[in-house]
């Protein structure tokens, strides 16, 4: 009687296993311009397979590398019509979804990391929120680095700026307000279109980070690179709010956990290739031009607060988030300064 209960209880086992069908898995299309096999991309792919690894094989994330989806607009044009989930997206895209965030990349502005840390700590939940009311999720904060000018011809001050074909990416209403600002006459294209026109002249110029140039294989086409950063690129890792929603409670939890911390490691191990980087251009042959020393600073500034008054005027910066950066900035420079015993400078 004992042996049939038990034969009894496993065929009802079975029964109802083979009645419960298994949780499909859900996979998540991410689109980004990062390269195969660059310091992104491969940090990226960890995280995916992070993410399959936690959630016992229910979400995957499949990435597009390269650009194949096209330039950051018709990126988030496809997440919109739900062709694609989510997506890495440089600042040029994230101003597509929430432009306050661009304060992090406004050049000139920040002195080093830790005044960087230290602001984009303070901010990011607010950001957070920001995202959310533009229906994306923020899963993770990058960095793409501090930017550099890359040119077929030498620069050896700002004038000589005004008389190269500079590219501007098209759109983007942060560079545009900067070139301006400048004096600076730069031609608009897509990022897909920068390496055509580096090689047949339409442009001379661009910009970018040191890392990106050797990525992007920009810098096979110049000559010249400057020792002048205007700015400290950023990054997001974005997931569209229907996508999200449609998870359960846990897997939402981990594309949160598991997309911070892959932000994190990201920041720094960019922060590492883009130093190396820089010693890579320098064995490549590439000339170190326009130190920051022979550029008045007051300049730089006058140039900044130009473009970043145009970029309030049209709503694409707050202006009480420019003033609460501003302060941020003056409060952490005089917590420096009284550490050090030294006199702390005046907020840019």
């Amino acid at each position: 009687m004992v042996r049939l209960t038990r034969c009894l209880r496993a065929l009802v086992l079975c029964l109802l296993a083979a009645g419960t069908p298994a949780r499909a898995a859900t996979t998540l299309k991410f689109a980004t311009l990062a390269p195969p096999g660059s310091t992104w991309m491969n940090l990226l792919e960890d995280w995916a397979r992070e993410v399959d690894r936690k959630s016992g094989g229910r979400l995957h994330i499949h990435f597009y590398p390269g650009g194949v989806q096209g330039d950051e607009p018709d990126v988030l044009r496809k997440i919109r019509f739900g062709q694609l989930q989510g997506a890495v997206l440089t600042g040029y895209g994230i101003g597509h979804i929430y432009p306050p965030a661009r304060i992090l990349e406004l050049p000139f502005l920040f002195r080093d990391y830790d005044e960087i840390d230290q602001v984009r700590h303070r901010l990011l939940p607010e950001f957070e929120r920001g995202f959310r009311q533009h229906h994306f999720e923020l899963l993770g904060w990058l960095e793409v680095g501090f930017v550099h000018f890359f040119s077929k011809k030498r620069i050896d001050s700002l004038d000589d700026l005004k008389s190269l074909r500079i590219w501007l990416w098209q759109g983007d209403p942060l560079g545009e307000a900067m070139f301006r600002a400048g004096g600076f006459s730069p031609i608009p294209l897509s990022i897909t279109e920068v390496y055509t026109s580096l090689q047949t002249g339409l442009i001379d110029t661009v910009y970018c980070t040191p890392l990106a140039a050797i990525a992007l294989q920009w810098f096979t086409q110049v000559h010249y690179v400057s020792r002048l950063r205007m700015a400290n690129a950023i990054g997001a890792i974005v997931v569209s709010e229907r996508a999200f929603r449609r998870l359960p409670g846990d897997l939402q939890a981990l594309l949160r956990e598991t997309g911070r911390a892959a932000g994190e490691r990201l920041i720094q191990a960019t922060r590492r290739d883009n130093e190396k980087s820089l010693q890579v251009l320098e064995e490549e042959g590439l000339e170190f031009v326009l130190p920051p020393e022979t550029v008045h600073t007051a300049n730089l500034e006058r140039m900044r607060d130009q473009a970043l008054d145009r970029l309030m005027r049209s709503g694409y910066l707050p202006e009480d988030l420019v003033r609460r950066t501003r302060a941020l900035l003056a409060e952490i420079r005089a917590a420096r300064a009284d550490n050090t015993g030294g006199t702390a400078h005046s907020a840019r």
